[in-house]
């Protein structure tokens, strides 16, 4: 059982709810990443989804993508997060997984990418341009080493595929709750709260919501029906507004706390 799987169980016995905080990594700093993920923890953070940053991301909105290019210009590479999340090991045990898109995987090679991945710590990965379908190799390295493979449900999906992706993730599922890439939204689709009791009557496997959570009230909301709560967008919009202040972490650090209070 990875890390993952045993903070959901945690959770689970003390009839708690995940919540997942979104880094882009190397934004401002590897360094800087490294201290706010043990801060978050602190705060209340469950997991950590770690972002690698990439030239040409497909589900991320302006204020990922931006954060991604950032990191890029700083000679941010996939080796050097790994590095960094060895580092992370030496101070928290906290769950992290990984999102990043299938062709540094690729040409890092599957089983090879699999192995350092999990010497160095990580215990998940997040792959959002890799279908269950096209994932027999990806999904056999990482069982091989005990890496969770969190795939997307999303409201276009169509029914006939859902078991096939909840058989094929590990870990949680990640339930998109809108149509379009990540952001900050005023406010959540109506029928979220539907769709996500829809695919947890078909799984025991824990059902987290992201994309367009952004504040308390909407934190409160999903944690309400899903197993988890993830924010990324107005983590990194808050990280952004801290830019060059000594005391970022704590700042964003505070933010996180007001959201996971709210769970």
């Amino acid at each position: 059982m990875n890390r993952i799987d045993q903070k959901f169980k945690e959770l689970k016995e003390r009839k708690k709810k995940a919540f997942i905080a979104f880094l882009t990594a190397g934004d401002p700093n590897l360094k800087t990443t490294g201290e706010m993920v043990v801060s978050f923890e602190k705060a209340g953070v469950d997991i950590i989804e770690l972002g690698v940053p990439f030239s040409d991301p497909l589900a991320d909105g302006p204020t990922i993508q931006a954060a991604s290019q950032r990191a890029l210009q700083k000679g941010v590479t996939l080796e050097k997060i790994l590095a960094s999340v060895r580092k992370i090991r030496r101070k928290t045990n906290i769950p992290v997984a990984l999102m990043t898109y299938y062709n540094p995987i690729f040409h890092y090679g599957e089983e090879r990418f699999m192995s350092k991945a999990r010497a160095c710590g990580v215990d998940g990965l997040i792959v959002p341009d890799l279908p269950p379908e096209e994932a027999s190799g990806f999904i056999k390295a990482a069982r091989a080493q005990d890496i969770s493979t969190v795939f997307f449900l999303a409201p276009t999906t169509s029914k006939n595929r859902v078991p096939k992706i909840v058989k094929a993730s590990t870990g949680f599922i990640y339930y998109v709750s809108l149509t379009g890439v990540t952001g900050v939204r005023q406010s959540l689709p109506k029928d979220f709260v539907g769709d996500v009791k829809a695919v947890q009557n078909v799984t025991d496997k824990p059902v987290c919501v992201g994309f367009g959570v952004s504040n308390a009230r909407q934190v409160k909301a999903v944690g309400k029906v899903a197993d988890g709560v993830i924010v990324g967008s107005a983590i990194i919009k808050e990280i952004q507004k801290n830019a060059g202040k000594e005391d970022l972490v704590r700042n964003v650090t505070r933010f996180v706390r007001s959201l996971t209070r709210a769970l």
